[in-house]
């Protein structure tokens, strides 16, 4: 089990999962304190998209769901704000229709359903030294701007109103806080794919929010689970010859049963 764990293969997957479980867990608690839990599912979806037209022209998937999820995410966001359809409304809408579109995409290529797979439920184990470095680059600007960020996102989590009145630019904050969800979840989909990344947005807040005492405690607690979570689950994963994606989120889950558990005896 040790030799599995030191070869190559492996030490790229478990840096990937633990960048990826650092990116995922410290926007989780804005996407569950803001009940925006919906949102990173549809985005997720939107990637496929994406990810379809990528592999419809040839190109490397991850450069065309980039500003495809980019564009939808800014969509939904322009329609909640000019209209008055909500959010959860215009999430639905632009979830159907890139979905429809990948559909149609992959409907063109006659030759898709390896790759399709791959990106539906990821290949974390088949992770390159380009993934991992593109990991690494999306971590450190995910982790600079949650530095910069951090105090106007949690105001406006909390009171928008008030941080509204405190003249924040709220708009101006939040489209750069959809925009870094959407390029999180379309470089997690090609590790832990479209169907369980946003599940691993939500997972770890929501587990890390029954035992905290504080916003900033359930960000730290947060990205503790997501990390701890993908070492966890990739090595099981490994041991009983499993899909790895799935199983760290069976992993986190049980974290979330065990944390219920513990606040209802409290």
């Amino acid at each position: 089990m040790i030799d599995i764990i030191l070869m190559p293969f492996m030490l790229r997957a478990l840096g990937a999962g633990i960048l990826v479980a650092i990116m995922g867990s410290i926007l989780s608690p804005f996407i569950v304190q803001r009940k925006m839990s919906f949102l990173g599912d549809g985005l997720a979806h939107a990637a496929f998209g994406g990810v379809a037209l990528g592999l419809l022209l040839g190109f490397e998937p991850l450069w065309i769901a980039i500003p495809f999820t980019l564009f939808v995410s800014l969509g939904i966001s322009w329609v909640k704000d000019n209209t008055n359809i909500e959010q959860d409304t215009s999430i639905g809408i632009f979830f159907a229709v890139s979905v429809a579109l990948g559909v149609v995409f992959l409907s063109l290529k006659h030759s898709y359903t390896v790759d399709a797979y791959s990106y539906l439920f990821g290949s974390i184990l088949s992770v390159s030294q380009f993934d991992l470095f593109i990991s690494l680059i999306m971590t450190i600007i995910t982790l600079i701007l949650m530095y910069l960020f951090w105090g106007y996102w949690a105001y406006a989590t909390f009171d928008i109103e008030l941080a509204k009145a405190d003249k924040l630019n709220v708009k101006r904050d939040d489209m750069i806080l959809s925009a870094l969800i959407s390029l999180v979840i379309v470089l997690s989909v090609k590790l832990v794919g479209i169907v369980l990344i946003a599940s691993f947005l939500v997972i770890p807040a929501a587990s890390a929010k029954l035992v905290s005492k504080s916003f900033s405690q359930m960000c730290i607690l947060s990205v503790i689970i997501g990390v701890s979570g993908s070492i966890i689950g990739l090595i099981l994963s490994v041991y009983l010859d499993m899909p790895s994606g799935a199983i760290i989120i069976l992993v986190q889950a049980f974290v979330f049963i065990i944390f219920t558990i513990f606040k209802l005896r409290k």
